[in-house]
């Protein structure tokens, strides 16, 4: 009796134990406010994934680089200190994988039309197996969305460029985008740009509408031209290692949970990004500049320069492939 007795309290600890099992905790660290695109999907995310695994998942998000800079965390996550970023685009080449910054080309892709021809087709997937000999596995493409120039003069003319000094990501690429039209680049976390255009370090900038208004760079910059000269979007990824140790089951939750988690992204950066160009207008901190058919033919024919100046960097394959999916004619 005694031995019975034993068994099933052994027995019901081991279910007590298999209940009160600790979730698997997924750190989900980015760099921007939670109510832009990306810190949106990424809550998005969280909720699916947390449902979906029934609690046996934990998605801890870590918004405006609370965890990491944008130098750090790439690093953080090949260590395991993190387990999930959605870094932009531009951030790949330290890592080798320089490919990745063929999105940074300025004017090659005109609506998210053509963008989604490559992210959603053979050749995003390709470009994002080539993180894996670096520990780390690409799941998704985000969007945010197209750029505008913001600045304290008006950016109109490309000789208006000359001498001024504008933000960037770290980026061979966008460095040669302001080098084509004069402009003096200025690469700086994302977390200091604020204080940095506030204090006249740096006198503008380039962002989609939601990171210009929900960092509130409006507020110091007079000027925002309406330019849609360039994407900004992100690759989520995790590490490969973590991922893989995963059991299937929850994996494959997980995965479900990210292809909802990118429609919702990408429906919600269009929306965002239309709402913050018009509350940036109805604050009346910034004027606004529309480009004309041909001022917007003379930026682009002025950066052209940077597709054929960085061919070379990128992999001349990578950018002819682009240029097949999306119609572009260098000039």
């Amino acid at each position: 009796m005694k031995l019975k007795s034993l068994f099933i309290t052994t027995l019901m600890l081991a279910f007590a134990s298999t209940a009160m099992a600790a979730p698997i905790v997924i750190k989900f660290s980015h760099v921007v406010a939670v109510n832009t695109p990306k810190g949106q999907a990424a809550e998005y995310f969280k909720k699916l994934a947390e449902e979906r695994t029934k609690g046996k998942v934990k998605v801890e998000v870590y918004p405006n680089s609370q965890l990491y800079k944008d130098k750090e965390e790439m690093e953080a996550l090949q260590m395991g200190a993190v387990q999930m970023l959605a870094p932009s685009l531009a951030k790949f080449a330290p890592l080798g994988v320089k490919e990745f910054e063929v999105f940074d080309l300025p004017f090659i892709f005109d609506d998210y039309k053509e963008l989604h021809k490559v992210t959603q087709g053979p050749l995003g997937r390709k470009l994002l197996n080539k993180l894996e000999p670096k520990g780390i596995l690409g799941l998704a493409y985000w969007d945010n969305g197209f750029k505008v120039m913001s600045a304290n003069k008006p950016l109109k003319a490309t000789a208006d460029f000359k001498g001024q000094k504008l933000r960037i990501q770290s980026s061979k690429v966008l460095d040669a985008q302001m080098r084509s039209v004069g402009a003096i680049p200025q690469v700086m976390a994302f977390s200091e740009v604020y204080q940095a255009l506030q204090t006249g370090v740096v006198d503008g900038t380039e962002n989609p509408p939601s990171n210009l208004y929900t960092q509130k760079m409006h507020e110091v910059q007079k000027y925002v031209t309406l330019s849609n000269h360039g994407y900004l979007g992100y690759a989520v990824l995790v590490n490969k290692k973590f991922w893989n140790g995963l059991p299937a089951d929850i994996r494959g939750q997980l995965e479900s949970a990210m292809v909802d988690a990118t429609k919702y992204a990408n429906d919600v950066a269009k929306k965002d990004n239309d709402e913050a160009l018009a509350a940036v207008k109805k604050s009346g901190k910034s004027q606004f500049i529309a480009l004309t058919p041909q001022e917007r033919a003379a930026w682009k024919k002025a950066m052209d320069k940077t597709h054929k100046d960085n061919m070379g960097r990128i992999g001349a394959d990578i950018v002819n492939e682009v240029y097949k999916e999306t119609g572009y004619n260098p000039n």
